[in-house]
């Protein structure tokens, strides 16, 4: 017993000094990733993101958090860009910004073209100047694909334009169907043809042209993490809810003047196949227009036959269509955002007002800060 006491005694002697140092090299590495971890996130960027569905209250709630926090909104929304496009894009007014200051709003003419890489560019710049400044800048907005590409670090090939070659295909689409183009992408560039839908056209004729000009593929790289230290928050209702509020909005835009918008714009020169007026509110009105006044007898073929209406439409029935594309349009926003799944969603309908909600996302922000 003695020698088997001897000996039990030896060998933990021998192997203690072998645990104790595994255990300090386990502790010392985890110590090191945290502290690695630490200084990646103390590098990047912070960026507070507010996303949503068409007519979810972005705007509202935008608002509230930058005067809470002191900072300023940057648009996500591929529509605001354009100048004098305002009911119809749901623009916040100079009232409703409330003295927030609000960028990549109006800043282009009408027959402006803009574009992901435009968006990327600009709202980059936007995010480093307003951290240098010790502000967390504010994205807020629905256009997916602008958000997810700016978070994850997708990159695009920069290349010229070929406006006649994308004439081109736009006119193959009509007369063939977007599946066609779709289906030229997959033979030169599979992999882009696999990852982009069929509803995300602009940048299938996009890709298309950067192979047409050389460029080769339509690069997408994407990080392992995001490019900035960001708390991301989506607003989600209820589908009959949000569906409803899509219906109520549409009634105010078209009070609010939304067609005279319209004249007014074409009066002042703006032509009716520019692409702001393929937004959701304007391509449908633009055939009510053309039947009730001949001045506005423009060709509005490849307006009617993206937006499946007929030549010549009423009012009501523009109003219904208008209706129905929005809430088509919420759900692929809310598709969308399936692939984004560092998304920390909030259901507004679920608060008295939006005050509470205000307040609730700003404690989780708050503790996102200081982290």
């Amino acid at each position: 017993m003695k020698n088997n006491s001897a000996i039990n005694s030896a060998i933990v002697a021998d192997i203690k000094p072998n645990i104790n140092s595994a255990i300090s090299s386990a502790i010392g590495s985890a110590v090191n990733s945290a502290r690695s971890q630490a200084e990646k996130t103390a590098q990047r960027e912070k960026l507070l993101v507010l996303l949503g569905p068409t007519a979810s209250g972005k705007t509202d709630l935008s608002i509230r958090l930058a005067k809470e926090l002191g900072t300023e909104i940057i648009s996500g929304d591929s529509m605001l860009v354009y100048k004098g496009f305002d009911i119809g894009t749901a623009k916040p007014t100079v009232e409703e910004m409330s003295g927030i200051r609000h960028h990549m709003i109006d800043i282009l003419p009408p027959d402006a073209s803009f574009n992901l890489m435009d968006f990327l560019q600009q709202a980059k710049e936007v995010i480093t100047r307003l951290n240098q400044q010790g502000k967390i800048p504010l994205l807020a907005g629905g256009t997916g694909l602008y958000i997810q590409s700016l978070l994850e670090g997708y990159e695009l090939n920069s290349q010229s334009e070929d406006t006649s070659y994308r004439a081109y295909l736009e006119k193959l689409a009509e007369e063939k169907g977007r599946e066609y183009v779709h289906g030229m992408l997959a033979k030169v560039d599979p992999q882009a043809a696999a990852r982009l839908h069929i509803n995300d056209f602009r940048r299938i004729i996009r890709a298309l042209e950067v192979h047409h000009l050389g460029g080769g593929q339509l690069s997408q790289k994407k990080s392992r993490e995001l490019v900035y230290d960001c708390y991301v928050a989506g607003l989600t209702w209820r589908r009959d809810k949000l569906y409803d509020r899509i219906n109520q909005r549409v009634n105010i835009m078209m009070s609010q003047g939304l067609q005279q918008e319209i004249i007014n714009l074409l009066k002042s020169g703006v032509a009716p196949d520019v692409q702001a007026m393929k937004g959701i509110g304007y391509k449908e009105l633009l055939p009510v227009l053309a039947g009730r006044d001949t001045a506005y007898s423009y060709d509005v073929s490849g307006h009617c036959e993206n937006s499946g209406l007929p030549e010549f439409i009423t009012m009501q029935q523009a109003v219904a269509k208008i209706q129905q594309n929005s809430r088509h349009f919420a759900k692929r926003q809310l598709t969308w955002y399936r692939r984004m799944p560092y998304i920390h969603w909030y259901q507004p309908e679920l608060y008295k007002d939006t005050g509470m909600l205000a307040d609730n996302l700003l404690w989780d922000v708050q503790r996102w800060i200081k982290k």
